[in-house]
């Protein structure tokens, strides 16, 4: 009978699939659900993971099988993957000093970290206690400029080299799933507590000594009493800008000195504008099937804006990516770097930055192997004439099926 590893050796977890069983055993479920859910009847979560997979390969044969080159250029720098750890948000509800433990195992392997605005540690720590990190900031536009200037020159000082803003959270998803674990606002309902006492271990790996953890970035800015993990939703939907708009990333261009990328690009309109305001990049995202339901997958919009765009300036993707087939298959439409979320915070959630960095060795692992089954020796040598594009058409003519993580 087929089933997977359920113990700590990770040398014996082959695939990011059976790090998230793993996670979804160690995390209590209102946890889990944070991490894996969606919004609404999660028809944008299950559309990423479907249109991967509805992308045929077309490998060539008979060339011979020599390590695969996957160096990539990204804003100027020379990568040995064309991957990072994207800006997830919480990450100290999976594990102790999880966004430590991230850019431990991004730095370890020469690899972008990039840190959110709702981080559990500060960008000061992690400069701090990861010496050589490649660090980027992920930013939520703010109401309070004061805030939103300070948190930019924090992360000047902290020598970040690039910075993302987020535009497409500025009203958050409806996550229902989310939302049933809770009787009313940030107060968990009594099944989810009675749950939560059947995990000692991510009792005593998260909450002790100190309780939840608290919003490092923010925390300066937080009434005393908002300071929690939980606590700070509230300030943070009060603080969320929703009449962001192309002027307000204007400003925020002739403001930030270093590399600046708009996060959650599907249109390719948008992407001609980001191109004319000069900024440097783009990631093609919907946000990990958490905000808008129906929206289309983050791989059809890079299919389509691809072609327009390339060239002009960097096209990062995220959302659905478990496997190094799938980095290689964005590379082929046109990406040159993905952005990692679930599939690393499974991993950090299993063993902190081993977990994370059994995760990326995986995807590295996957992907050269691919290469080398594809016939292809190095990333450049990928185009769209190594994939069968028909099905990604076909696929979407079928109703989506059930989210799997979501159900597991």
């Amino acid at each position: 009978m087929r089933r997977f590893y359920q113990g700590s050796d990770l040398a014996r977890i082959h695939s990011i699939a059976e790090l998230a069983e793993l996670a979804r055993r160690r995390l209590p479920a209102f946890a889990w659900e944070y991490l894996a859910g969606g919004a609404e009847d999660e028809l944008t979560l299950t559309r990423n993971r479907q249109a991967f997979a509805a992308l045929g390969l077309q490998a060539r044969t008979l060339v011979p099988c020599h390590p695969p080159s996957t160096r990539c250029a990204l804003l100027g720098q020379s990568l040995p993957l064309p991957m990072a750890i994207g800006p997830t948000g919480y990450n100290g509800l999976l594990y102790r000093d999880a966004d430590i433990h991230l850019a431990q195992a991004a730095t370890a392997r020469g690899l972008p970290y990039c840190l959110s605005t709702v981080s559990n540690a500060a960008l000061e720590e992690i400069v701090s206690q990861v010496p050589g990190v490649d660090l980027w900031f992920q930013l939520y536009a703010m109401r309070d400029l004061g805030i939103q200037n300070d948190l930019l020159e924090r992360a000047g000082r902290a020598g970040c080299s690039t910075l993302l803003l987020t535009s497409d959270a500025m009203v958050l998803g409806n996550r229902e799933w989310d939302r049933r674990n809770y009787v009313r606002p940030r107060q968990l309902s009594l099944a989810n507590k009675l749950d939560v006492l059947c995990h000692p271990r991510w009792l005593r790996q998260v909450m002790w000594p100190r309780g939840l953890p608290r919003l490092g970035n923010l925390d300066p800015y937080l009434p005393e009493s908002e300071r929690s993990a939980l606590g700070s939703m509230k300030f943070i939907g009060e603080q969320m800008d929703s009449l962001l708009d192309w002027d307000s990333l204007a400003r925020l261009r002739d403001r930030w000195p270093g590399k600046l990328l708009l996060k959650g690009v599907l249109h390719a309109d948008d992407a001609e504008q980001a191109i004319a305001l000069g900024l440097d990049g783009i990631v093609i995202s919907n946000h990990g099937g958490r905000q808008l339901d129906g929206a289309v997958s983050s791989l059809e919009a890079l299919a389509a804006l691809a072609p327009k765009v390339r060239g002009r300036l960097a096209l990062l993707l995220d959302g659905g990516i478990r496997r190094g087939s799938d980095i290689l298959k964005a590379r082929a439409l046109g990406a040159d770097a993905v952005l990692l979320g679930r599939a690393t915070l499974y991993g950090v959630a299993v063993a902190g930055s081993d977990g994370a960095g059994r995760a990326l060795d995986l995807l590295a692992e996957e992907l050269r192997r691919s290469l080398n089954l594809m016939g292809c020796p190095a990333l450049d040598r990928l185009g769209p004439d190594c994939l069968h594009l028909k099905p990604l058409a076909e696929a979407f003519a079928r109703p989506p099926t059930a989210n799997p993580e979501a159900l597991s």
